[in-house]
């Protein structure tokens, strides 16, 4: 994520920060400061936040740990002001999988609150333990106590993409087709941003903000799962490009410019006695035409670490694959016995799927033409 600083790494994630999050330190430390007026009250309120933010990274770490138990890879932690962001490079596919991924973050706030817990009723010794869920208190870990049970119960509400909407998807994907599951679960979040944003004009404008993302994020991976689906039982070589443009490793980014120019491909395989040795994207030559000028040679600024697929690899594999950061793969090959027989872009899937749409439509409406005449 842009404009976002590693700041550690543990059991091989790397945790990030993101510009954006000193802005809620500075929003903390202004309110101390109001109502403190001393070094001290500003401090505490700003250990509280760092504390806060250090059980947002291990309930993120719930999620992507228990993910990991089923083989899936989680790219990093980002620490944002409305929380943390664990990037998985997908959800599991078996319902219960995902709800046991989805409640592993929520599980994690509740052994910390528990620990909170035994601590201040063992430091307190007779205190009423309801006197200790006091948001508003002055001891620190009474509120980090507090805080961690609202974080339960506010992630486990059902606005999907929250915990709590992953929940809900992976319980009715045990009884229905998981693309019906994720529309209902993403309508569900949509309402709860509406009723977000409704506290936010009355109440707290902080709400604001999260009803925005859940907004986002629950239409977002709604059309994700819908495109999947779509792409689902299709074999690449429906899809794949078979008119395209090749580049020789010898040739220089001037003859790239002008194959660019001269038609719709910007990345082009490129080829050296008949095999496949890299791939020139859009970002390589740009960046080659920058820093080393128009005379250079493809193979100075070629990939040579590309992915390929066969013709009869599923679509919605290699979709899933595209969409992976980690695979910088926005063109793939396609080969057969070594041989280079299509090319595979995000784009041409795209308008594959547009004209299946219109196909589909096509039928449709001829079909209503037949029940209406029959």
């Amino acid at each position: 994520m842009r404009w976002s600083w590693r700041i550690g790494e543990f059991a091989g994630i790397g945790v990030y920060i993101h510009a954006t999050f000193f802005l809620i330190v500075g929003w903390v430390a202004l309110l101390s400061w109001q109502q403190e007026h001393t070094a001290i009250g500003v401090l505490s309120g700003i250990a509280y936040v760092l504390l806060l933010f250090l059980c947002v990274v291990l309930h993120e770490y719930g999620h992507a740990l228990t993910a990991r138990r089923y083989g899936i890879r989680t790219r990093d932690i980002t620490l944002l002001p409305i929380g943390g962001v664990a990037r998985l490079e997908r959800m599991p596919d078996n319902p219960i999988e995902e709800l046991y991924v989805a409640l592993a973050g929520p599980a994690v706030n509740v052994v910390i609150a528990l620990l909170l817990l035994v601590g201040l009723t063992w430091t307190n010794g007779d205190a009423d333990v309801i006197v200790l869920f006091d948001p508003n208190s002055d001891h620190l870990a009474e509120r980090l106590l507090t805080t961690n049970v609202m974080l339960v119960l506010f992630n486990l509400l059902p606005a999907f993409p929250m915990d709590g909407g992953r929940v809900v998807r992976a319980l009715l994907a045990t009884r229905m087709d998981y693309t019906r599951a994720t529309q209902i679960a993403a309508s569900l979040g949509q309402a709860m941003a509406l009723l977000f944003a409704f506290a936010g004009l009355l109440y707290q404008p902080f709400l604001l903000f999260i009803a925005f993302f859940v907004w986002i994020g629950a239409s977002q991976e709604a059309n994700l799962v819908q495109l999947k689906s779509a792409l689902h039982g299709i074999p690449v070589r429906n899809a794949m490009l078979t008119s395209f443009r090749v580049m020789s490793p010898f040739d220089t980014l001037e003859d790239a410019i002008r194959l660019t120019l001269a038609g719709s491909q910007k990345d082009f395989p490129v080829m050296e006695e008949g095999n496949l040795v890299g791939i020139l994207t859009q970002e390589d030559l740009l960046t080659g035409l920058t820093q080393q000028g128009r005379d250079v040679p493809v193979q100075e600024v070629m990939h040579t670490d590309f992915e390929t697929v066969t013709p009869t690899d599923m679509l919605h594999s290699l979709f899933v694959r595209m969409q992976d950061s980690a695979c910088d793969c926005r063109t793939m090959p396609v080969m057969v016995d070594g041989r280079l027989v299509g090319i595979v872009t995000k784009e041409n899937i795209g308008e594959f799927l547009e004209i299946q749409a219109a196909l589909t439509e096509r039928s449709g409406s001829n079909l209503r033409r037949q029940l209406l005449k029959g």
